[in-house]
């Protein structure tokens, strides 16, 4: 068999993988890491690469059974995703093949709560219509809204929703959540925010943002009928997957003034499409899929992740047993 191989498909690793070639080399591991034009490899790309490598260091990129059939009828030992969402991976089909599956929580869960708040921020002063107007030579003074005293409800109380709780609670915001699962008492006493039914989130938030993982069971969880039963004027952000909003409806309640502006990290369809009906709305504010796009979270998570998939390998395999593995 040779030389073991990772394959680097993630964006940010594969950026900066010069800084780690030295740690896998010295382990005798080689690095492949193939040229990313795009945001992420094509079904056929990592079809056609997945086969030839031991491990797999992943970002968005397709992994479906079909690719992770591939994968298991040649070298590959397993996978290694890249941060937290594993919405791409169909982890059934891992378990089925004995791929074993790691990702990465809790690198980044400070940037992606930041981010938020900056888009909750910006929306509610109108800074980006300002810092516009202001480079066309107007001077525009916007009426904007005051954060203390709102309530701003969070879906997904994980390590990314209380970090957000604890920002919007420090603004002197009420914060209300949703999960799927219950949130000890001390947790959400620590960040300032109480866990409620998601259709509590929905009736009495001013602001709503997303920071829930992907799932078949909240694939378009917004949609026009919860669209319709938000206070008028709701400001909506989304941190977490584009598909968790359906955007057909989220540009119906724009339109209508029903939700009065929405900060979107994430879109459906990635890079957002030219044709986009969201393109027209100047109450948006746009970002590209960039909340753990930080320097040093960048780099924690690239150290992890080589880490898991050195581990893999058989380097330190005992600190498997304090990673998260998926599948």
């Amino acid at each position: 068999m040779g030389e073991l191989q990772v394959l680097v498909t993630c964006g940010h690793l594969n950026r900066h993988i010069k800084l780690y070639e030295s740690r896998l080399h010295s382990h005798g591991v080689k690095t492949w890491v193939p040229e990313l034009k795009g945001q992420q490899f094509t079904a056929v790309e990592m079809l056609e690469m997945i086969p030839h490598a031991d491990i797999a260091i992943a970002g968005d990129d397709p992994l479906d059974a079909e690719i992770l059939m591939a994968g298991k009828a040649g070298r590959l030992k397993g996978l290694v995703r890249w941060g937290i969402g594993t919405d791409n991976v169909d982890k059934p089909a891992a378990t089925r093949l004995g791929l074993p599956v790691y990702n990465t929580p809790g690198m980044f869960n400070n940037e992606v709560a930041d981010l938020a708040l900056g888009h909750v921020l910006n929306l509610s002063r109108h800074i980006h219509k300002m810092d516009r107007d202001v480079r066309q030579g107007k001077w525009t003074r916007y009426e904007g809204g005051s954060l203390s005293g709102k309530t701003a409800g969070i879906v997904g109380l994980g390590g990314i929703g209380r970090e957000t709780a604890r920002r919007c609670a420090a603004f002197g915001m009420r914060v209300i959540g949703s999960d799927v699962v219950s949130i000890g008492a001390a947790s959400l006493d620590a960040v300032g925010a109480r866990q409620v039914p998601f259709d509590v989130v929905v009736r009495e938030s001013d602001i709503i943002i997303l920071a829930c993982a992907l799932t078949p069971e909240n694939f378009h969880l917004l949609n026009a009928d919860v669209f319709s039963r938000m206070k008028r004027g709701v400001v909506v952000v989304n941190v977490a997957r584009g598909a968790i909003i359906d955007e057909t409806a989220l540009i119906g309640a724009l339109a209508s003034g029903h939700v009065a502006a929405a900060g979107l990290d994430v879109f459906e369809v990635e890079p957002l499409p030219s044709e986009s009906p969201l393109r027209q709305f100047d109450n948006c504010l746009f970002g590209t899929h960039s909340g753990s796009s930080t320097l040093e979270a960048i780099q924690r998570t690239n150290q992890k992740s080589i880490e898991i998939a050195l581990a893999m390998l058989g380097v330190n395999s005992d600190i498997l047993a304090t990673c998260n593995r998926v599948a």
